[in-house]
Formats: C-alpha cells, structure tokens, sequence
C-alpha cells in the first residue's frame, strides 16, 4: 500500500477546514497539534486495546497510543470536555480523509480490507471521504457526544466537497456465528445496490450472501447492532454482503457507504445543511 509523505508541515492551516461546535458542555474540533494528535492516539488505545479487544504491538504497549501509518495523512476530529483534566479532556475521536476517486495517493484504510479501487473506478468523478478509527470514552457514549461527532463529520463533509462517505464498520466478534442475526438483518435490509458494492481478495474475507434467506428476529437483530451501525442505518447508509475478519482488532467488518445525496432529509434538516446546529459563535 502507499502512504504520501503528507506531514504536518506541509498540510497548511489553509487546507484544513475549521470545525467548531459546542452541546451540553462539549466541543468539536480538529486536532491542530501534533500533542493532540497524540491524544486522540491515546484516546484510541485506551478504547480499542485496554476495553476491547485489539492487539497491540510493542511500540503502542510503551507509548500507550495506538497508532498506524494513515495517522499521517488524516485529519483526526476530536470532541473534547473541558472541564476534564485527562489528556487535554478529549473524550472522542474520529479519523477522516478526502480524496478523488480519480487519485491513488493517499489511500485509504479501507483497502486493506476490500477491494476499494473497483468502487472508486465506477464512480471516477466523486469525491470520497473515510470515516475511520471512531470511538468514544465510556463515560461520554451519549446521545450528545455522538451528536457533536456528527456535526463535525458533516461540517468536514461539506466544507471538502465530498460526494461519498464510507469506511469500515466493526462488530466486537471473535466468529461469525456471534453476530449472524445482525448480519443477516443488514443483508436483508441495507445492502448496497450493485453501484456501490464491494468484494474483498482478503484471506479472511466471509461472503454473506447467503445469510439472504435466513430467518431473523427482526427487533433483537436491530438491538444487538453496534451503535455506530445504527447510526449510520438511520442516516440511510448500506453495508457490503462482504465481511472481513481483522484478528489484530478482534472484529469483524464491514464496509459502510454513504452518497452525500442519500442522507435521510430528517437528519439534514435537523443539523442543518450547512451544518450549522452546534457551530459555536467565531
């Protein structure tokens, strides 16, 4: 895989969008220093390693951030509390990433896991943004935090231009069979149509087509959906009938895509099409 050489040096405060929010005594933002940066790593393996269930390597063990190559390439949005003293009171995190479909370089996450240059060569004059590396301190998972992390995402959204959110969406699982009613219901109710489906050459990769005509519990396969799921569900996303396996996270995934035009008008209206709900004032 390639990764440009797009440090923080080069990436000038003109290039990056100014995002700001406030709710219930929380703020967004993007990160805008390396210590940052380093906070929302640290937020990052606090949740992934220490809660759930991802291996970390030596160097994250001794330094106590999880951390990956795309880290350099990305913007990390943050929602912070700051009346909280830990870590610069980051509370949230989210990676994000634009790029035309036309473009190698950077590439995304994603395609570690699937087969992500097929979707962008259909759709060669969208621009593409990855939602990656989401999570949220225990304390803060609430409707308000995940609220602030919308607005961001969508204010990001608007300000790159984007045509195209997607990423890659975990179930906390060791074995498929833990998780085949949701599947199954995703499958069933959310597939993406043939545009903007994905295959996966990963050697872990678990094709779910079948799980087309499995009897479901509808109401407990909705319950038992990762909250992150559910709302991309709610804005009218779809999810591939691919899964991979990740054993280095302990999950396995899926691939979330979102056209900007699909959005469910409840949710555009209720943030505002130009995202402006939660802005604070300048």
């Amino acid at each position: 895989m390639k990764f440009s050489a797009f440090t923080d040096k080069q990436k000038s405060v003109a290039e990056r969008p100014v995002i700001n929010g406030t709710a219930g005594g929380l703020t967004t933002k993007l990160a805008s220093s390396s210590a940052e940066i380093r906070g929302a790593q640290k937020l990052r393996y606090q949740v992934f390693c220490s809660e759930m269930s991802a291996k970390p390597g030596m160097i994250a063990r001794l330094t106590g951030r999880e951390t990956d190559s795309h880290d350099r390439v990305c913007d990390h949005l943050l929602v912070t509390d700051p009346s909280r003293k830990s870590n610069s009171g980051i509370v949230a995190t989210q990676r994000l990433i634009v790029s035309d479909a036309s473009k190698t370089d950077p590439s995304f996450y994603s395609e570690a896991e699937f087969s992500i240059s097929d979707l962008l060569a259909r759709h060669k004059n969208k621009r593409f943004m990855e939602l990656g590396r989401s999570c949220v301190l225990a304390d803060y998972r609430s409707k308000r935090t995940m609220e602030l992390m919308w607005h961001g995402t969508w204010d990001y959204a608007l300000q790159k231009k984007a045509d195209v959110m997607f990423g890659c969406a975990s179930f906390y699982a060791s074995n498929l069979d833990e998780i085949i009613q949701p599947l199954a219901f995703l499958v069933q109710n959310a597939a993406a149509t043939n545009e903007w489906q994905v295959s996966s050459d990963h050697n872990k990769a678990i094709d779910l087509a079948s799980l087309a005509s499995l009897e479901i519990n509808s109401k407990q396969s909705i319950k038992s959906l990762p909250t992150l799921i559910k709302g991309y569900l709610r804005l009218g996303a779809k999810f591939s009938t691919t899964a991979v396996q990740d054993k280095d996270f302990g999950t396995i995934d899926v691939l979330v895509v979102l056209p900007i035009k699909d959005i469910n008008p409840k949710y555009l209206s209720y943030y505002g099409e130009s995202a402006n709900r939660h802005r604070s004032a300048a």
